[in-house]
């Protein structure tokens, strides 16, 4: 599963940051909101109506943007090589596109 991935993806980012106590906080907060993406979505897997979907794909949306906002912190503050970050804000901004995408369906076939 692709959310899986990039909750790996931002375990593997979060092990290589520095270690003070201002970094750590920005490291708890980016884990805490990229692994809630999978773990959000896999809920959404398993939505038992469409309202119910919008709901779930409502938090994972959120989680997502919150881990690129916690991405683009850690890019500019250099705390990571800009090759590795980029691969990951690439796939934040991927995975947002399709959860925008997918509610966007969800919500017209709910007001139709």
């Amino acid at each position: 599963m692709r959310t899986k991935k990039f909750s790996l993806m931002i375990i593997e980012l979060a092990e290589k940051m520095p270690n003070t106590n201002v970094i750590r906080v920005i490291t708890n907060q980016i884990v805490r909101s990229g692994t809630s993406v999978g773990a959000n979505y896999r809920a959404v897997c398993r939505a038992r109506s469409d309202k119910e979907f919008v709901s779930k794909m409502n938090i994972v949306l959120e989680e997502a943007d919150e881990t690129l906002f916690w991405l683009e912190i850690i890019k500019e503050k250099m705390w990571i090589a800009k090759q590795e970050l980029e691969i990951a804000l690439t796939e934040a901004n991927e995975l947002t596109a399709i959860f925008v995408s997918s509610l966007k369906t969800v919500n017209k076939r709910i007001n139709q």
